[in-house]
């Protein structure tokens, strides 16, 4: 199977980024081990999260999708980025509570805006 990497849902009203700071204990790949799901020598290439179908109330859990090689950041980097086309990968599905992902990372941030309109653009603002 394929996919392309980047977040997508029915509409796409919001678009936008995200960025987070790993863990510094207890991050993607140590959950994925103790679970049994990721080798030692396994890297998470990237992670996709999705929640739907909320109608305004969030029920746990969320779906995560965690794209895995194998290497290590040194040794996949360079490969990847400079890779023309498909990027061969595994991918391991989860379902665990928002508060258990976010738990995966030391900060998280997802900036979105209509249709990404203010994707990389500065803005002012007075605070309330």
């Amino acid at each position: 199977m394929s996919d392309q990497f980047r977040a997508s849902v029915q509409y796409n009203d919001f678009t936008g980024s995200a960025a987070a700071d790993r863990a510094d204990r207890g991050g993607p790949e140590e959950w994925l081990r103790s679970k049994g799901l990721a080798q030692p020598d396994e890297f998470v290439l990237g992670i996709e999260v999705w929640a739907g179908e909320n109608a305004g109330v969030h029920r746990d859990p969320v779906s995560v999708h965690f794209v895995l090689v194998t290497g290590t950041f040194d040794s996949v980097e360079p490969k990847v980025r400079s890779a023309r086309g498909t990027v061969r990968t595994t991918r391991v599905s989860a379902e665990m509570s928002i508060a258990e992902f976010m738990g995966l990372f030391k900060r998280f941030s997802v900036s979105i805006s209509p249709k990404g309109m203010l994707d990389g653009k500065r803005y002012e603002y007075t605070e309330r």
